[in-house]
Formats: structure tokens, C-alpha cells, sequence
């Protein structure tokens, strides 16, 4: 398998997700701006998100996909087919008591994550009304996230990575054909997420089908929990699930944190962190996706040059483009905010404070990226011990920054503790994959980062100067001409640190690899 080619159609894949969600914000900041209500709807829309991250993208991918593959080459067909079966099981029936539990629990579970909402009642009862409508999300999601487990480690990356261009296309036709029926608009929202939700499910059945492998659910747990199998994912997942809780119990407490400060910090930061996603997906998520399988089958051979090699590869992708996406989100946030966002209800002092939360979050954009890559050099050893080590003290570590941060940067400083204790996680995966000899860097690092660097202080310069003859704010009544304006700083930044590293001596061909 060409990683490099499979990394484009995967990236591919996630752009058109990214590009469909920066409309589905640029629809929603239009309608709504940042108020109370978004605030609500964003502080909801996290706890379905919270619960999907421990049950499907996190812990349960990082503990099953290791194992699946090594069902799947090892064990045969029919022992694979039993173990998607009774971890389909097994999910179901938990998710649907999670369900039952949240919507019966949701004013405790809003309290928890944004105890600032209760000053607005209004707010609050309303984030409480959505996250009702909003948790059977979970179950689609943990189906999905099973679904796309399966789709990968037989490597079908596409379809897993386009589906949540799904649950962006419902905002976008909530927002645009529905919301202005309701009579509470903002509740459009919370129906589109759970419309999303199955959609996504139902696009994955159809490949599925095609490889065998569509999940056959049945009614006997105890069967299902009896698997020997099952049990080994089980028992991955109580780490692999705290791992995820750590890093979401920052989030909730950042949550928290923000509904408390002025109106409109939440919403913001959620508009920023957007915006974030689009490098995060298209390079983190995206390599991090097609890495885990083939690490995982890289162990099962005990090959472990080609388990450095892959881990190399990702790094210096890591770095090639990530760095300058990085260096965008700071010296363009202004630019992109405008150019995205500000129009309808979104005013200036939007612009501003979203400006300042992306440029918090540019800083610790390479370490949240690299996450995604050093953490699955310990999940497809099936070590999830580690990373729930490091973890825990990035989370101690997080909360002091905010006592620092906060009182000088306000809801930016949020960001900006999330982003340095993400560089401050991938360090510390880093130096274990390093000291454990499980990662050895190949030559010509230091050129390459010498290179890279020059290129950098040239993208800055060049994104700076240019966007400087722009009056970014100004042009509100002009969108054509502002994107028009945004494209050109873009092409230009693009051109001028592209053209810089082929003229240092880099090629395209030297990142392409072959996995075996």
C-alpha cells in the first residue's frame, strides 16, 4: 500500500469535511453570532461529543483496531467475523443504557460542564432541552466508529473519512431551511446532529456488505462479554477509556471555566477550535488513521524497522506541514476570521476574540497534530498504560497554565493552555518512544529541520506583509473581494514557502513510502 497516495485520498476526504463544516460555522455565526443561545447549543453539542470520544474515536479505536488486525492476520475469517459481532454487542447495549441515563440526567450533566449557564435560565434550559435531543448521537457514532475500525484495518480509509461530511451537510440545510421555521431556532441544531448521526451510520453498511464484515448485534451479552476476545478489548479500554477522560475532564473543566467568563467565550472558542480542525483533520486525523493498522500489522510481524520507519514518515510530514499551517493560524487569524465568520450576527468584537483564541491555539498546533501520531506508536503495541500516564500529568499541567493564563489572555488563555500542554504531551511520547528504542530517528534530521525553519520565517514574513494591505474588518460588504483577498495572501504565503524548500533541496518523492 503507497502510503503517500493513501494519505492524499484520505486527506482528500477530510478536507471536503473540513471545508462542509467551515461552512456549516460560517452558516451558524451568521445566524446566531455568539450569544447565550450558541453558547448553549455548543456546551450541549459537547457532551454528546465528550461520551463519543471515550466510547468510539478514542478509547474503544485505540483499543479494538490493534486487535482486530491481529484477528485478521492471524486468526482467520470466521474468529474475526465472532469478535465484530460480540463487540457489537457489547456496544449497543452499553450505549443504549448511557443514553437512557443521559436523558434522564441531562440538567446534572449541563450543570457539570458549564455551571456559568445557570445565570442565563433561559440558556441553561435550553442546553439541557438539546442535550436530551442530542444523546442518541452516541450510539450512531460508537456504530460508526465500530464501522470504521473495521473499514480500516482492512484499509477502506475513504468512506470512514468522508462520512462526517454527513453531519455538516445537515447543519448547513438546518440551518439554512429549518431554523427559520422554529420557533426556537437554535433547537435546528440539536436536531441535525442526531439526523447526522445516522446518516453516518448508514453510508458505512453498504462497504460493509462488501467485505464481509457488516456487525451482526444480538441479544446475548453475557455470550458476547464471555469472548476472549472481547475481554482483551475490555481490558484496553479501562486505560485507553482514562486516557480520553483526561483529556476530556480538561476540556469539561475548560468548558466550565469559560461559561463563567464574559458571554460569548464558549461560542468563540468553538469557532476558533474549528477552524483548527481543518490542519488537525486533514494532517493529524488523517495520518493517525492510516498509521494504526500499519503499526498494528508491523507488530504482529515483529518487524521493527519498518515500525520505526512508518513512525518516521509520519514525523517529517508532521513537521513539513503542519509548522506552516501553525504559522498561518497566527499571523492570518484576523484575515480568516473576517473572511469566514463576520457577517449576519457576527460583529467585530467576534472577529477579535475568535482572533485571539486561533492565534492561542496556532501556537500548540504542532503538538496536538503530533499526538495524533506518537500516541498510536504506543496503541498498536497495545500499551495504553503510557499514554495514560503522560496524560494525566499534561492534565495537572494544563490547569496550572490556566491559573497563569487566564487572568491575562481571558478565554484565549484557554486555548493557549490546551495547545502548550499538547506539545508538552507529544514531548513526553516522544522521549518514551525514543527511550524504549522503539523509535529511531533516520539521518538527515537536522538539515531538514534547518530548511524547514528558514522556510518558516519567510511564510511569516511574506503572510504578514501581504495581508497588511488589506482592510479585513472594512470589507464586510464586500465578501467576494475579502475571499478574493484571503486566497491571494494564501496562494502567495504558499508559493513563496513551497518554492523555498524545493529550492533547498527538498522533493515530493522523498516523503512518498510503501507500506508492506
Amino acid at each position: 500500500m503507497n502510503l503517500h497516495r493513501t494519505l492524499a485520498a484520505v486527506s482528500g476526504m477530510t478536507m471536503v469535511s473540513r471545508v462542509t463544516g467551515l461552512i456549516r460555522e460560517f452558516l451558524i455565526a451568521r445566524a446566531f453570532g455568539a450569544s447565550v443561545y450558541t453558547d448553549a447549543f455548543f456546551v450541549a453539542f459537547r457532551i454528546p461529543n465528550l461520551l463519543r470520544r471515550l466510547f468510539a474515536e478514542g478509547a474503544f479505536s485505540q483499543a479494538f483496531v490493534p486487535i482486530l488486525a491481529e484477528y485478521k492476520n492471524k486468526q482467520g475469517e470466521q474468529a474475526t467475523r465472532g469478535l465484530v459481532d460480540h463487540v457489537a454487542t457489547i456496544l449497543i447495549w452499553t450505549l443504549l443504557a448511557t443514553c437512557v441515563l443521559g436523558i434522564l440526567g441531562a440538567p446534572v450533566v449541563v450543570y457539570l460542564m458549564a455551571a456559568g449557564l445557570k445565570s442565563e435560565a433561559d440558556a441553561f434550559g435550553i442546553a439541557v432541552q438539546m442535550t436530551r435531543i442530542m444523546f442518541p448521537y452516541i450510539l450512531f457514532m460508537s456504530l460508526v466508529a465500530l464501522a470504521g475500525g473495521i473499514l480500516n484495518t482492512w484499509r477502506k480509509f475513504q468512506v470512514a473519512a468522508f462520512t462526517p461530511v454527513l453531519l455538516n451537510l445537515t447543519f448547513i440545510a438546518a440551518a439554512l431551511f429549518v431554523a427559520p421555521h422554529m420557533r426556537q431556532p437554535i433547537y435546528a441544531l440539536a436536531l441535525a446532529v442526531v439526523v447526522g448521526g445516522i446518516l453516518q451510520l448508514v453510508i458505512q453498511v453498504p462497504p460493509l456488505l462488501r467485505i464481509g464484515m457488516l456487525p451482526r448485534p444480538s441479544w446475548r451479552f453475557r455470550k458476547a462479554v464471555s469472548d476472549p476476545g472481547v475481554r482483551r478489548v475490555l481490558r484496553q479500554m479501562v486505560p485507553a477509556t482514562f486516557a480520553v477522560s483526561v483529556a476530556q475532564i480538561s476540556l469539561i473543566i475548560n468548558t466550565n471555566i469559560a461559561s463563567h467568563l464574559q458571554n460569548g467565550s464558549v461560542s468563540w472558542l468553538s469557532y476558533a477550535d474549528r477552524l483548527m480542525e481543518l490542519p488537525t483533520g486533514l494532517l493529524g486525523v488523517a495520518l493517525g488513521t492510516i498509521l494504526l493498522p500499519s503499526l498494528s500489522k508491523a507488530h504482529a510481524d515483529d518487524d521493527k524497522v519498518e515500525y520505526s520507519a512508518l513512525l518516521d514518515w509520519g514525523l517529517r510530514l508532521t513537521f513539513l506541514l503542519a509548522l506552516p499551517a501553525a504559522v498561518a493560524l497566527a499571523t492570518l487569524s484576523e484575515p480568516i476570521t473576517t473572511t469566514l465568520f463576520h457577517y449576519g450576527k457576527f460583529n467585530d468584537q467576534s472577529v477579535i476574540m475568535t482572533g485571539r483564541a486561533l492565534v492561542a491555539y496556532g501556537v500548540g498546533l504542532i503538538g496536538l497534530i503530533l499526538v495524533k501520531i506518537l500516541a498510536p506508536g504506543f496503541y498498536a503495541r497495545q500499551d495504553i498504560r503510557t499514554p495514560v500516564k503522560i496524560a494525566v500529568g499534561v492534565l495537572i499541567a494544563t490547569q496550572l497554565m490556566n491559573l497563569l493564563f487566564i487572568p491575562a489572555f481571558a478565554h484565549a488563555g484557554l486555548a493557549l493552555s490546551i495547545g502548550l500542554g499538547a506539545c508538552l504531551n507529544a514531548s513526553f511520547l516522544f522521549l518514551g518512544l525514543r527511550r524504549r528504542g522503539i523509535y529511531v530517528a533516520r539521518p538527515g534530521w537536522t538539515i531538514f529541520l534547518v530548511r524547514l525553519t528558514g522556510a518558516l520565517f519567510l511564510l511569516a514574513g511574506v503572510s504578514m506583509w501581504v495581508a497588511g494591505h488589506f482592510d479585513w474588518l472594512g470589507m464586510r460588504a464586500q465578501p467576494l473581494l475579502r475571499m478574493a483577498a484571503l486566497a491571494l495572501v494564501i496562494v502567495v504565503a504558499g508559493v513563496v514557502y513551497f518554492g523555498a524548500l524545493f529550492a533547498t533541496g527538498f522533493r515530493l518523492g522523498d516523503f512518498k513510502r510503501v507500506a508492506k
